[in-house]
């Protein structure tokens, strides 16, 4: 099974408009006739890197997730509260949806998550994992200090308060596009932190 690090640029090219194709139609919802035709190849050459589709979305969820934890640790490094670096966390969500309504690439699998190889499921679900854990912390680091509602091991818990933002924010993406709407993630997050922020 290949891995993101140990792809060549030509295979990045298809990595990209693959990821580019699911965030719009979701894993049932492109071909690799869908990306040889964006790139401009052969169909057998997306298979000479990737020899199957699970084998490709495996690994554009890997570095999918990858580009995800370098931003939360840039958030870390850049934020010094729990309130700026929850706002931080909805913007990474705001750029997403700006870009023609499109969706966390794992909002969009996880809806699909019953049809997934095996291997693709335990990609996403380790994504959802890793942004759980990650806000889980910030909302314990916030009870800490004072600025999110609720005390370390009380209640409101951090792990719950971290679900349900995350929620809030793939759902604000989802009901969006639905309503083909321009309402943002951010408005989303801003009303989901006024009731939890101090």
């Amino acid at each position: 099974m290949k891995h993101f690090a140990d792809i060549t640029s030509a295979a990045e090219r298809v990595v990209d408009v693959a990821e580019d194709l699911m965030q719009q139609h979701g894993f049932n919802g492109f071909s690799y006739d869908d990306v040889a035709g964006r790139i401009g190849i052969k169909k057998p050459s997306i298979h000479h890197h990737f020899a199957t589709k699970s084998e490709l979305v495996t690994v554009v969820v890997q570095r999918y997730t990858h580009r995800v934890r370098e931003y939360l640790l840039a958030i870390d490094g850049q934020h010094g509260d729990a309130p700026a670096r929850l706002r931080a966390y909805a913007a990474m969500f705001e750029r997403t949806y700006d870009r023609e309504r499109r969706l966390c690439l794992c909002g969009m699998l996880g809806a699909e998550l019953e049809t997934l190889p095996e291997q693709v499921a335990g990609e996403v679900k380790r994504f959802f994992k890793i942004n759980a854990d990650w806000l889980g912390e910030v909302f314990a680091e916030g009870q800490a200090a004072g600025t999110v509602v609720g005390k370390p091991g009380g209640k409101p818990g951090a792990a719950n308060l971290a679900d349900a933002y995350l929620c809030a924010l793939e759902g604000a993406m989802v009901v969006g596009r639905g309503m083909r709407s321009d309402r943002s993630p951010a408005l989303v997050a801003e009303t989901f932190l006024s009731t939890v922020l101090t």
